[in-house]
């Protein structure tokens, strides 16, 4: 049904929609007809449409996808809200190559739909550009695995809000497996053999692709503001940058920082950020002296005084004149997991012990909390009669992350704090721009039970930004890990000022699902870097490869935000993206991973899912979309993509100083409009008939060289050089440059 208006009121809806000065320089969303937000799924249950948060406030539903519906497609260009990847995995020592076909959505044995990530035994060999030989070239590598990695990157952002995602973990969990956790399933996970894969649900900035080093270089992981002689050569857009172009804007410090919601490490969780600048080693673990290895701290056996935990023993600090590390960090345990009776502790106990001072040089249950974070928080949670930092009922408790970051470096550095250079260093005249920083890995691993590998479990994230903002990491509800703004902004000092103080994440970020596996993470496949079998003797080993291929499932992951103070979109006013990419996008895609504009596709029950509402249009019916029934039950399809846009069509597609790849566009919002008035006069009614305008084709600027299709990569390596792989791997087969041990994302 037509709705009819009068010619002035129908104008005035035409020019509404025109002559906004953001309708024409970028892209407008309205709101649906139906009232459906845009990144809603329809599949969503009305009682998740609002939220409490951890602080009592209300906030409402944005983005949800319930995975409800088999048989979606992941490929470039395909699906309205995800991209699966097509390259192997070059960092933190992977051993995964990803592929499109892993990912899937299918119905589970219990009948729910679900995200599913499949890792299997394969054996795939490809060639790709290895920028840290020496010499850089082509070579030839072998991966014993295939798995699979989602992203939202350049479809769905968010600034701030809760994530809430319902996820069972990989893991060897069959009867016929012989895993004695199988035992107790509110157990707390101790044989970490038995879950060999690296799982992951996270948050990324927008101006960095994960995978593509190109684009995360001296991008990747920076949540800084300020202009100084630091950022300035080592952030790839400073704050000193009063004319960055590229539709920036002027003297703001940008970055791709990191949230990880959930990475799974067998017998441990861990819940973090990476931000750079890291503070200087002043203000980091005392390092380990006499020969004494680095690993040292992962164990807390290091003999060397402050190198075990931060401010451990109590004198380091006075030595030192400043607190060591990030301060006011909170820490809960988890109450859901079999409690631990010589893991209970008092409040009242501990608050006296560290009164009194720490004289040992590790912790232990009864002399520092149990996060063994001695400068953690104390005070009551949200006014209950617990106590962060206290594990009061000897369940599963959160303690500090022994890995604390990594230095990053280009490889011809020939700073002191770097790995050896290649080529000579500096002085070879490379045309990679130098770089050596710092980042922060701020962390906390906690214990799991059984239950996240044979269920879905809850994962909850709560980000509000600014200065008085926080991170909450929580687990069906219960809080488990919590960095308040203050952490960052507001760091230990010395007399000379010299730690720099970072700002609360505030950049959009993108959702990312993968299963990764590695030779340095917490847990490890069977013979990592060979067949997972090896000689085929072990009759436990061959019991982990039989249980191949494991499964990463997700029921559901859904957004709440504020009513203020927080946005979706991948490139808003505050921290522009779009010109960014589009203008160095060969840093984004290869030729088996192109960037591609997708237009409709959330889903639908009824056409009024997929066009724009009365309001938007000043009472006017201007029908954009339709639910087209024939795809997945149910899919928005726009009836003219380069004028109507976003999932549910009322997206109004501006130009390249929007979300679209091109500058070559159809026909002008305004000539377009202006045929649907005529043919409202003509009807009484307003019916957008579909445009001619040719749809946006992505144009690929790939190069052919021994016969593999390869991309340019600016600003990374030489331009007479090209890389597909987009994170190599060096000689010897370890992670680029960086301290890799544990180093979650090295992106």
């Amino acid at each position: 049904m037509t709705r009819t208006a009068t010619y002035p009121l129908a104008a005035m809806g035409l020019l509404a929609l025109v002559s906004s000065p953001m309708a024409l320089a970028a892209d407008t969303s309205h709101a649906s007809k139906s009232g459906l937000p845009a990144w809603v799924d329809a599949d969503t249950p009305k009682s998740a449409y609002t939220t409490k948060t951890s602080r009592g406030e209300t906030w409402n539903l944005v983005m949800s996808d319930e995975f409800n519906r088999p048989g979606r497609d992941f490929s470039p260009g395909a699906d309205h809200l995800w991209t699966a990847m097509e390259l192997p995995d070059g960092v933190n020592a992977a051993l995964e190559y990803y592929s499109i076909n892993m990912t899937s959505t299918t119905t589970d044995s219990g009948g729910r739909g679900v995200m599913q990530i499949k890792t299997q035994q394969d054996t795939i060999q490809f060639t790709v550009y290895n920028m840290y030989k020496n010499p850089p070239g082509y070579q030839t590598s072998q991966m014993f695995y295939r798995s699979g990695m989602l992203q939202s990157w350049n479809k769905f952002c968010m600034q701030g809000g809760r994530v809430e995602v319902a996820v069972q973990q990989p893991g060897v969990v069959t009867a016929a497996s012989g895993n004695p956790d199988l035992a107790d399933p509110k157990g707390r996970v101790t044989a970490g053999f038995y879950y060999p894969t690296w799982p992951g649900v996270w948050l990324m900035g927008n101006l960095g692709r994960a995978l593509f080093t190109a684009s995360t270089t001296r991008m990747w992981p920076w949540s800084y503001n300020t202009c100084d002689a630091e950022s300035e050569k080592n952030q790839a857009i400073s704050a000193c940058n009063k004319s960055p172009g590229n539709g920036l804007n002027p003297g703001q410090g940008r970055g791709a920082p990191e949230i990880d919601i959930l990475e799974g490490g067998g017998n441990m969780i861990s819940s973090s950020i990476q931000v750079s600048p890291g503070m200087p080693s002043a203000f980091r673990l005392v390092p380990p002296t006499g020969g004494e290895s680095g690993s040292c701290v992962y164990t807390m056996s290091c003999t060397t005084l402050g190198a075990n935990l931060p401010d451990v023993p109590t004198k380091i600090t006075s030595q030192r004149g400043h607190k060591t590390w990030y301060q006011g960090l909170r820490y809960a345990p988890s109450r859901l997991c079999t409690r631990v009776a010589a893991d209970v502790q008092s409040a009242t106990a501990i608050n006296t012990s560290l009164a009194s001072g720490i004289t040992s040089n590790v912790c232990s249950m009864q002399t520092c909390p149990g996060s063994y974070d001695v400068n953690g928080y104390l005070g009551q949670i949200d006014g209950t009669t617990k106590y962060w930092g206290i594990n009061d009922d000897g369940t599963c408790m959160p303690v500090i992350n022994g890995y604390n970051g990594a230095y990053l470096c280009d490889p011809y550095n020939t700073d002191s704090r770097c790995a050896p250079p290649l080529w000579g260093g500096n002085s070879n005249g490379n045309a990679i721009p130098t770089f050596n920083y710092q980042l922060d890995a701020i962390s906390a691993n906690w214990p799991i039970h059984l239950e996240a590998y044979t269920s879905y479990l809850k994962y909850q994230l709560e980000w509000v930004m600014g200065d008085n903002g926080y991170i909450r990491w929580m687990l069906e509800d219960y809080p488990i890990f919590e960095i308040e703004a203050q952490s960052l902004v507001n760091p230990p000092q010395d007399a000379a000022k010299s730690n720099p103080k970072k700002i609360m994440i505030e950049e959009p970020m993108y959702a990312i699902f993968n299963t990764a596996l590695s030779t340095s993470w917490g847990t490890t496949p069977p013979n990592p870097g060979q067949p997972c079998r090896g000689d085929g003797k072990d009759a436990k080993i061959n019991k982990i490869c039989d249980a191949f291929p494991l499964y990463l499932k997700v029921d559901y992951i859904r957004v709440w935000q504020a009513s203020s103070g927080m946005a979706v979109g991948c490139d808003p006013l505050s921290h522009p993206t779009a010109r960014y990419i589009a203008n160095n996008i060969q840093n984004y895609e290869d030729i088996n991973n192109p960037v591609m504009q997708v237009d409709g596709g959330a889903t639908c029950s009824t056409d009024s899912d997929c066009t724009l509402s009365l309001a938007a249009t000043g009472g006017v019916q201007v029908v954009s979309g339709s639910c087209d029934k024939t795809k997945l039950s149910g899919r928005c399809t726009c009836i003219s993509p380069t004028v109507w846009g976003g999932p549910r069509c009322t997206t109004v597609r501006g130009s390249a100083n929007g979300n679209s790849m091109s500058t070559s566009f159809g026909p002008t919002l305004w000539f377009v409009l202006v045929i649907s008035g005529v043919a409202m006069l003509a009807t009484i009614g307003v019916i957008y008939s579909r445009s001619r305008g040719r749809r946006l084709q992505l144009q690929f600027r790939g190069v052919q060289q021994d016969g593999l299709q390869t991309t340019e990569v600016a600003n990374v390596m030489p331009q007479a050089m090209r890389n597909t792989m987009n994170g190599s791997i060096n000689e010897g087969g370890q992670p680029p440059r960086s301290d890799s041990l544990r180093n979650r994302r090295v992106v």
